[in-house]
């Protein structure tokens, strides 16, 4: 049965940020959930895929960038993010009971954590929720030479016909050159939020519609 959500405030050494940790009874693993760039940690979406991964049995953290706590919307450079994700790692591992902390992000949220995890924050693994490997339209400026030295398990959920991942066998071509710790899988027809055209689900349910996957990788690992 899960438990009334706690909000949190997170010290990252340079600000204060909200979150908010969500648990069911005897959770078996905890998952921190950051945001993308465009939107906080109350957006419908996470507020979905969070409450289906706290129905899976897991416990969750979401948490806001300081950028976004801030009312700014450009995004926070490395440094703030990273430190803002050991401050969110920490506070879940503080809650966990000695069950694994899980690293995930929509976004650039998700490739926050793997830049966290490269500089040596404490994760049992990541899991990316459509990785922004190029921006729109611009396929030559690739952002995964951080990745190939990442070790822990890892799972790319990702739409087919996402915008920042086009064409699909470049994002293929990274994961092999990751390794057997790296798992892709594909959303036929799926956007950057794993909408499909055609198909109307609210971005709650869009969501939602992740967290089978996500609660399947993290069993098996």
């Amino acid at each position: 049965m899960p438990h009334a959500p706690e909000d949190l405030t997170l010290d990252t050494g340079a600000a204060e940020v909200p979150a908010i940790f969500a648990t069911p009874d005897d959770p078996w693993a905890t998952l921190v959930i950051a945001h993308g760039a465009g939107a906080g940690m109350g957006h419908p979406w996470l507020a979905g895929f969070s409450d289906a991964m706290v129905d899976a049995g897991l416990a969750t953290l979401r948490f806001d960038f300081p950028y976004r706590a801030a009312g700014r919307r450009f995004p926070d450079r490395p440094p703030a993010a990273i430190a803002t994700w050991r401050a969110a790692l920490d506070a879940a591992r503080a809650r966990a009971e000695g069950t694994p902390v899980w690293a995930s992000g929509k976004s650039y949220g998700g490739r926050m954590a793997s830049m966290a995890v490269a500089e040596g924050a404490d994760a049992a693994g990541l899991v990316f929720l459509g990785y922004p490997l190029h921006p729109p339209g611009k396929p030559e400026q690739l952002r995964d030479a951080h990745l190939y030295d990442l070790t822990v398990p890892m799972l790319f959920l990702q739409g087919t016909n996402d915008p920042f991942a086009k064409p699909v066998e470049q994002l293929e071509d990274v994961v092999r050159r990751i390794g057997p710790n790296a798992v892709l899988e594909w959303i036929d027809g799926g956007g950057h939020s794993f909408e499909v055209a055609g198909r109307k689900r609210t971005q709650a349910e869009l969501g939602a519609s992740a967290a089978p996957s996500v609660a399947e990788f993290l069993r098996q690992h």
